[in-house]
């Protein structure tokens, strides 16, 4: 097993060194041996954890797969799609990557469809939500490895000092009960609106709760709707009320510094578990059913391992793929990072965790979204018109209009 890894470096010094010395794309060695280069980035924060599990996972299917030669790559997360664009575009890109939904359709035509490729027991074993986000025009262009859950989570303390007894599972509930928190110097919601914030996170699952949409069935942008005007209009009518951080509404900052750190903000639906529970105390942290308008639905992400089409080892680098993200082998890694699998068959990975096996129970109710290839540079024009509005700046449909506007000839 030959290991070349790259951690803390530059992607420009980083892609110079791969396209000087890379394989790029694989293909056969001597006496029929096939040689492939996976490309990855650092899921679990600890690196030596990280390195060590790839390290075993490569030994291990080298051991069952006598033939293929596995060598990988560990970038930064910072200017990943620059370098891997620069070695695609020079015929020096990996034969596996790690990508989640966006990118999938932003680099689909570069990618593999593995519906002939992946196993049919393990296309049946993917959970139906992540096998949609992970399948575009019929093609399925990842393996998924894992995948994740934004449940709503409230504060009991916050509950608590404010005098409310109920947590909320509708928009109701919540317009109701923010006078309490108003009332104690607290937030009801958390809803960070600075630009670098991933819509996500924030704007998208409240239009998906109202039944919306940010693309429709061509393609085109549909966020600039009845049911977008209706998310939209529920979060500036409570920012208007006070019922909003405002400093959350213009500013990021580390978290340890923000109002949920500080113990006053009743609930949120884009911070993890385990990131508040440090601040609430894990006793006030109580995972909950993400909120309704007219559906209860909530963003999970999907980390999956694709094969590019410039690969020369496309059969061995699916098999690959498929191995890595199978129960017996990723469990590990999952746990180390605070994900979930990606698949039916597998039983509960935190049973005895009360947190993280409570926002397990949720992930086959997550989604990622429409997938299209301009859904970034969508983002980059609806979050500045979003946070004019929660601002007070622009009506919620002038904002959305404007938006939907200035994106319409990102989306293909």
């Amino acid at each position: 097993m030959r290991v070349r890894k790259f951690t803390g470096v530059t992607a420009g010094v980083a892609a110079i060194a791969l396209l000087a010395g890379c394989s790029g794309g694989g293909g056969s060695a001597a006496d029929g041996e096939q040689d492939i280069t996976v490309w990855l980035y650092p899921v679990i924060g600890d690196e030596a954890v990280h390195k060590d599990f790839w390290d075993s996972t490569i030994a291990e299917f080298e051991k069952e797969n006598d033939g293929i030669n596995v060598s990988y790559e560990i970038f930064p997360w910072a200017n990943r799609d620059e370098s891997l664009q620069t070695a695609i575009a020079a015929g020096k890109g990996p034969d596996v990557v790690y990508l989640i939904p966006d990118q999938l359709a932003a680099y689909q035509s570069s990618i593999a469809p593995l519906n002939d490729l992946l196993s049919e027991e393990r296309q049946n074993d993917l959970l139906p939500n992540v096998k949609e986000s992970v399948t575009i025009d019929g093609d399925i262009l990842g393996s998924p490895i894992l995948t994740s859950a934004q449940p709503l989570i409230c504060n009991a303390a916050a509950f608590e000092a404010a005098g409310v007894t109920d947590y909320p599972t509708t928009w109701d509930d919540i317009v109701d009960i923010a006078p309490k928190f108003t009332a104690a110097d607290m937030y009801v919601l958390n809803y960070p609106a600075s630009a670098e914030n991933t819509l996500n996170l924030t704007f998208y699952p409240l239009l998906w709760q109202a039944g919306g949409q940010v693309y429709d069935d061509k393609g085109e942008v549909a966020f600039d709707s009845k049911a977008g005007e209706e998310a939209l209009s529920f979060i500036t009518d409570l920012a208007e009320a006070g019922a909003l951080d405002p400093e959350a509404l213009t500013t990021n900052v580390p978290l340890e510094q923000t109002a949920i750190a500080q113990g006053k903000v009743a609930c949120t639906w884009n911070n993890g578990v385990t990131e508040v529970a440090p601040f609430w105390g894990e006793e006030n942290v109580k995972v909950l059913a993400p909120l309704t308008d007219k559906e209860s639905v909530a963003y999970g992400t999907v980390g999956s391992l694709s094969v590019l089409k410039g690969s020369k080892a496309q059969d061995a680098a699916a098999k690959f793929a498929e191995f890595a993200g199978s129960a017996e082998i990723v469990e590990p890694y999952l746990t180390a990072a605070g994900y979930f699998s990606a698949l039916s068959t597998t039983g509960p990975l935190y049973a005895d965790d009360p947190l993280l096996g409570e926002v397990e129970k949720y992930v086959p109710d997550t989604t990622v979204g429409e997938l299209n290839s301009s859904s970034r540079a969508v983002m980059g024009v609806l979050a500045p018109e979003i946070q004019a509005a929660l601002l007070a700046q622009k009506s919620p449909a002038d904002a959305l209009k404007d938006a939907a506007t200035a994106a319409a000839p990102l989306a293909k």
